[in-house]
């Protein structure tokens, strides 16, 4: 096949993946506006090399005409959950979504490979909008946690320099770090509640500062600066003090003061 073929071909792959990195990214962000803990922590995605490509092929004996519908992964996405319980969550809004239609889930987690190899992967029909018309490709999503991915990252470069003739003691090696792996997620699932709490007070506290200097800011240009110059100094004793609750209290009559102004943060 020749080169621009095969440009043509993965051209509506790298679209899908760039849209559905953004709409992952969006839902990690519509949680953390509405003050929720939210399931993902990261996004990324690729298209599947060329190479890549043709590596599996060989491997697993696909005819060239039947790549599109036999190869479910050249377009990938990866989700990235703090805690073992939060991949369920993100399987349920995969599910409740109207713009992607699930064909087939993977679950490695229950039951994990022979290599250690720990994730929950979703295929996914989805659509994207070409100059040539609607097309519906084929995407594998894979969702684990952070502790998984960072295994699963380390094993993928090795299985690469080695060909999949990963040596013995290194397998050894291999299969001992999933299984501290699995102690690990399963020790951080203990104190989930504690840590999830600490995380929302700090991106409470960081909104509400940001929403305060916002509003000073707005402030400076239209108020007595010298009286500006007076809250300024005023929040920066109540923050030294980590006091949430006069933190709420003094950004409430800020908004007072600026709503005279009309100089409320926009934020």
């Amino acid at each position: 096949m020749e080169l621009q073929m095969w440009r043509e071909i993965l051209c509506p792959y790298d679209l899908a993946v760039e849209e559905l990195k953004l709409k992952f990214v969006h839902i990690m962000n519509e949680y953390r506006t509405a003050g929720r803990y939210s399931p993902i922590e990261q996004v990324d995605g690729r298209v599947k090399s060329i190479s890549s490509i043709l590596d599996k092929m060989q491997r697993k004996k696909i005819n060239i005409n039947e790549i599109e519908t036999d190869l479910e992964d050249i377009a990938g996405i990866r989700v990235i959950c703090q805690f073992v319980e939060d991949i369920d969550r993100v399987v349920e809004i995969i599910e409740q979504r109207s713009d992607m239609e699930i064909k087939t889930k993977k679950d490695y987690i229950t039951k994990a490979k022979d290599s250690g190899y720990r994730s929950f992967h979703v295929i996914i029909y989805y659509d994207v909008d070409t100059i040539y018309g609607k097309k519906r490709i084929q995407a594998e999503i894979q969702i684990r946690t952070l502790a998984m991915n960072f295994w699963a990252t380390v094993e993928h470069s090795l299985q690469y320099k080695y060909k999949e003739n990963i040596p013995e003691h290194i397998t050894e090696k291999l299969m001992n770090a999933a299984d501290a792996i699995v102690v690990l997620d399963k020790e951080m699932s203990i104190v989930r509640d504690e840590i999830m709490d600490a995380q929302n007070s700090f991106r409470k506290k960081a909104n509400i500062v940001s929403e305060i200097l916002s509003t000073m800011q707005n402030l400076y240009k239209v108020a007595n600066k010298q009286e500006v110059i007076k809250m300024q100094d005023e929040f920066y004793k109540i923050y030294e003090t980590g006091d949430m609750e006069q933190l709420i209290h003094f950004n409430k009559q800020l908004d007072i003061i600026a709503e005279g102004y009309r100089a409320q943060s926009l934020s």
